[in-house]
C-alpha cells in the first residue's frame, strides 16, 4: 500500500515467487530474526495472551485457532488471523479493552497494535495498519483503538520495564481508512493482470530499496549526474535539464566545493589535488596512531546503561608508533556475549594513550563511541576523555582537498583507498564492509558457543582481517596524501 513501487514488487513477489531477488541473504535474515525477536518480547508487555502458533500458511488452522481464542475471551491474542474480501492479515498483539485499563472515555472492543523495531512511527507502518484495521471490522470485530508499539532509546538496560513506547495512531489510521478498500481493489487487478509500467524513480527506494531495482533501471553512463557528491536527489532535475552526465556540465554550473572538484577531475580525467592540501596535514605530524572500531547495535539492550541500538564497540584495531617511530599492529576483539567494553577500554588505552594524535576516518564516529565509553565507566572517564580529545579526521582532508574520477560520489574509505592506494583493496576479503562485520560480530559473541571451533577460529580471523585493513588502509592513505602535497 506504499505507492507505486509496492505495486510492482507485488506483481513479482506473487508471480515470481522463487526469483533470486527474493532470496534472503545473511543480512536479510538478521533483520527478519531482530524483528522476531523484538515481537516475542512485546508480547510480555501485553501479558496473558494465546500465541496462534501455526505455520504462516497454515492459513484455515490460524483462522480459526483465532476464533477459538476470541471465543473462549482471551484478554488478547498474539498473531491473531483474520480474513476478509481475499486479504489475510496477520495482527502482532489484538488487545481486548476494558474501562478498568483506558479510562472511561474509551471504547469498549479491541486495540489493535503493530510491533515495530524502530524508535519511532514511521509514515510507512500506517498502511499495514490500516488494512489490518479494515480486515478486522470487516469480519465483524470493534476495533476502537490502533497503535503502533517501538521501541524506547530512552530505555536503559537493565531496567527494560520501559523498553517500548505505544503510540496511539488511531486518527491517523481512520483518516486512511476510506481509501484502504479502492486500494485493495486495484491491487487485486493489478495481480490478476501483466506486469505493471512504472517509471523508476526515488519511489524505488522508498521507504526501502526495491530489491528488483536492477530488472527496472536503465544502465546509466559512467558519471551519470546521480553520482554528483551530495547532489543525488537534484539528479532527475539535471537529467531533464540535458545535463546526462558530468562531462556535460558547464564551467559555471553552480555546485558545492566537493562536487565541483569532482566535475573538473572528471573532465579532465585524472586526479585532482588542491594546493591547499598541505596545510591541512599539518595536523597528522608524526608520530601518529591510527585508530578503528567495529561497533554492534542490538536492538534489545544487554549491557548495563545500553540503550536500543547503541553502537557498542566490541573490537578495534590499532597502528601504534613504537619507541623507534615504527608502527606496530594491535587488535583486539571481545569474546562471548558479556560486556565488552571494561576489558576493551582497558585495552585501548595501554595501546593508544602515549600516542600524540590519533587518526581515524570520520572521527566522530571514534570520539561518540570513546566518550561513551567514559560515560559507562567512570573509573577511566579522564583517561578516555583525553584519548578522545587527540583524535584527528582524515575524512575532510580528502573531501575538501583531492578528488579522484574512481571515487564515484563518494568520500567512504572503501571508494578512497582503491583509487589512491590501488594495492590496497577489499574485495579479497572474507568481509569486505561494516554492515557484514556488525552482523558477524554479533553471530560470534552471541552464537559462538554454538559454533564448531573451526568455523568460531576462521570468523575471528576473518573479522581481524577486515578491521586490520581498515587501520593499515589509513596508514597507506596518510603516506598517500603526503606524497600527493609534497609534489602538488
Amino acid at each position: 500500500m506504499a505507492g507505486l513501487q509496492c505495486h510492482k514488487l507485488l506483481w513479482w513477489m506473487a508471480h515470481e515467487p522463487a526469483a533470486p531477488e527474493l532470496e534472503i541473504d545473511e543480512s536479510r535474515q538478521a533483520v527478519f530474526d531482530q524483528g522476531h525477536r523484538v515481537g516475542a518480547l512485546a508480547r510480555t508487555y501485553v501479558p496473558g495472551g494465546v500465541l496462534i502458533d501455526l505455520p504462516y500458511n497454515a492459513y484455515e488452522q490460524r483462522l480459526e485457532a483465532t476464533r477459538q481464542a476470541l471465543a473462549q475471551g482471551a484478554p488478547a491474542v498474539y498473531e491473531a488471523a483474520f480474513r476478509a474480501d481475499w486479504v489475510f492479515v496477520s495482527v502482532d498483539i489484538l488487545e481486548r479493552l476494558g474501562l478498568e485499563r483506558l479510562g472511561p472515555e474509551t471504547l469498549r472492543g479491541f486495540c489493535l497494535i503493530e510491533v515495530k523495531s524502530t524508535t519511532s512511527v514511521k509514515e510507512q507502518h500506517l498502511p499495514d495498519v490500516a488494512v489490518q484495521t479494515q480486515v478486522l471490522r470487516r469480519s465483524g470485530l470493534d476495533v476502537g483503538r490502533m497503535e503502533v508499539m517501538h521501541l524506547n532509546r530512552a530505555c536503559a538496560y537493565p531496567d527494560l520495564s520501559n523498553l517500548f513506547t505505544r503510540a496511539d495512531v488511531t486518527e491517523l489510521v481512520e483518516a486512511r481508512l476510506a481509501a484502504v478498500p479502492g486500494e485493495i481493489a486495484a491491487m487485486t487487478a493489478m495481480l490478476a493482470g501483466p506486469l505493471p509500467s512504472v517509471a523508476t524513480g526515488p519511489h524505488c527506494s522508498t521507504p526501502y530499496e526495491c530489491p528488483f531495482t536492477e530488472r527496472c533501471w536503465p544502465v546509466l553512463p559512467a558519471h551519470h549526474v546521480s553520482t554528483l557528491y551530495a547532489m543525488r536527489r537534484r539528479a532527475l532535475e539535471l537529467d531533464e535539464l540535458g545535463y546526462r552526465t558530468i562531462f556535460d556540465l558547464p564551467e559555471d554550473f553552480p555546485l558545492g566545493a566537493a562536487a565541483d572538484r569532482q566535475r573538473r577531475a572528471v573532465q579532465a580525467g585524472h586526479l585532482i589535488v588542491e594546493p591547499t592540501l598541505a596545510a591541512a596535514l599539518a595536523r597528522f605530524a608524526p608520530p601518529v596512531a591510527f585508530l578503528d572500531f567495529e561497533t554492534v547495535g542490538l536492538a534489545i539492550p544487554v549491557w548495563d546503561g545500553c540503550h536500543p541500538y547503541d553502537a557498542v564497540p566490541v573490537q578495534f584495531s590499532a597502528q601504534v608508533p613504537d619507541g623507534g617511530g615504527a608502527l606496530q599492529p594491535h587488535a583486539w576483539l571481545a569474546e562471548g556475549p558479556g560486556d565488552p567494553r571494561p576489558a576493551l577500554a582497558e585495552r585501548l588505552l595501554a595501546v593508544c594513550e602515549g600516542a600524540r594524535a590519533i587518526v581515524a576516518y570520520n572521527a566522530r564516529f571514534e570520539g561518540d563511541r570513546i566518550r561513551e565509553l567514559a560515560a559507562a565507566l567512570p573509573h577511566l572517564a579522564a583517561r578516555l576523555e583525553a584519548l578522545a580529545g587527540r583524535l584527528v579526521d582524515l575524512l575532510p582532508v580528502v573531501r575538501n582537498h583531492v578528488y579522484h574520477p574512481d571515487f564515484g560520489g563518494s568520500f567512504s574509505l572503501k571508494r578512497v583507498l582503491p583509487a589512491l592506494v590501488p594495492e590496497l583493496d577489499y574485495r579479497g576479503l572474507a568481509i569486505a564492509e561494516g554492515e557484514t562485520a556488525s552482523l558477524e560480530l554479533g553471530r560470534l559473541l552471541f552464537h559462538g558457543g554454538a559454533m564448531e571451533p573451526e568455523e568460531r577460529a576462521r570468523l575471528r580471523a576473518d573479522l581481524l582481517a577486515y578491521c586490520h585493513q581498515d587501520t593499515w588502509g589509513l596508514v597507506r592513505l596518510l603516506e598517500r596524501l603526503r606524497g600527493l602535497a609534497g609534489g602538488a
